[in-house]
């Protein structure tokens, strides 16, 4: 059997550990030339696919491709484009299969959250269908840790860490003004329908800090709101309060919603904490201050988790590895085998099961008055965040890679989107 090349993208937004998932797929490509040729990447994701935009990642040295595991954000470039329906989006389709052949990929690897396993899925049926061979893996990659099947999703844990350290910190900076000044902080976290990002702000609790976290999965009630932080903040002189940028009213209707929606249709959202932070205010008189964590979250490579590290770096490995033996339309997943130790290993899950498919905060996972984390929950959480596994620092600032991407030179006709 002679080599083919293979395609690697990025999709979605980003993580600190997503290009430690690329140097996964790109090195263990490189241990098996005598069955891929060479990886492709798609400069901007899927879009670089369809417009025959490929990067060819052979140009780049071994130690640049192993600086990727260092590196956040997606190195070769990340999209929020969505594919839709075979029949719906036959051209884009047919045209991937175009870059394909003229390109001879017979790998597919699209590293992303819930959208692209869908994505990665219709190419696999497509490839079927055109009797054109193409092993398609996912890669899964998601902050919101909502893939179902697997235990945790690579870029999660990293997140959580991040959240749990900030929370930790700006918490005992409230502590030592809130006898004359701030008596509530609230930090807005990423979390469109699943709280667990959220929930990472929990794990603050063990440090005597008294927080609240505001999930997607509760039904946001002001009133019993209010009374909780008053009663928070008459014991302790001050809270701290940790809100989902999916928080929701009874109705539906996102605390933060602004009437507008991204390229996948979600609505998009941002502002859930002043909305907050005002209420409080209007009700109590409280003196606050507020944060979105935003970007700085998915981006905080400095403070990365080593287990999230390495099972980022361990999914992109097995999705090779899974091609290689043959397999098609699966998702590296991870397997939790126990707690205490932490334990875990790679296992293979269906993609037919995997796409459009959310995993959510399982109630057992959330207090019962709806504002806090179960011990439950906390055990989940915990070996998440362990160990660390700092990049290099030069001049006192880390020391990131960014990559060559030289294009492959094109062999078709120009692409409109």
């Amino acid at each position: 059997m002679s080599a083919r090349n293979a395609f690697y993208a990025q999709s979605g937004g980003v993580t600190a550990v997503i290009n430690a998932s690329a140097c996964g797929v790109i090195e263990t490509a490189r241990r098996h030339t005598d069955r891929i040729a060479n990886v492709y990447a798609g400069r901007y994701g899927i879009i670089g696919a369809l417009t025959e935009d490929l990067i060819d990642t052979s140009q780049e040295s071994d130690e640049s491709i192993a600086a990727l595991r260092y590196t956040p954000a997606g190195a070769f470039g990340s999209c929020r484009y969505k594919l839709k329906s075979l029949e719906a989006s036959k051209r884009e389709y047919e045209r991937l299969i175009e870059i394909f052949k003229a390109h001879d990929i017979g790998y597919f690897f699209y590293n992303g959250g819930g959208d692209s396993a869908d994505t990665c899925y219709k190419i696999s049926q497509l490839s079927e269908k055109l009797g054109y061979p193409v092993q398609a893996i996912h890669i899964p990659k998601t902050v919101d840790n909502d893939l179902p099947i697997t235990d945790n999703c690579p870029g999660f844990g990293s997140v959580a860490k991040y959240i749990a350290t900030s929370t930790l910190e700006a918490s005992f900076d409230v502590r030592s003004m809130s006898k004359t000044s701030t008596k509530v902080f609230v930090l807005e976290v990423m979390g469109r329908h699943a709280g667990w990002i959220a929930a990472a702000g929990g794990l603050v609790e063990d440090h005597a800090i008294p927080v609240m976290i505001l999930f997607p999965e509760i039904e946001f009630d002001q009133e019993r709101f209010i009374a909780a932080v008053k009663d928070k903040v008459e014991r302790f002189d001050f809270c701290t309060i940790v809100i989902s940028e999916g928080a929701k009213y009874p109705d539906g209707r996102f605390l933060a919603e602004q009437g507008t929606r991204d390229a996948f249709g979600h609505a998009q959202l941002g502002g859930a904490a002043p909305v907050v932070a005002n209420m409080i205010k209007d009700a109590t008189g409280y003196k606050f201050h507020w944060a979105v964590a935003d970007y700085l979250q998915r981006a905080a490579r400095h403070l990365a988790s080593k287990t999230d590290v390495e099972q980022a770096y361990a999914v992109g490995r097995a999705g090779v590895e899974f091609a290689l033996a043959g397999h098609n339309a699966v998702m590296p997943m991870i397997k939790r085998l126990s707690n205490d130790p932490y334990a875990w290993e790679v296992g293979e899950a269906p993609l037919s099961e995997v796409a459009n498919v959310e995993k959510f905060m399982p109630r057992e996972f959330i207090s019962a008055d709806g504002f806090g984390i179960t011990s439950a929950c906390k055990e989940y959480l915990i070996p998440l965040i362990q160990g660390e596994d700092y990049p290099p620092f030069e001049r006192g600032l880390p020391k990131y890679v960014t990559l060559k991407n030289l294009p492959v030179a094109r062999k078709l006709a120009p692409f409109e989107l």
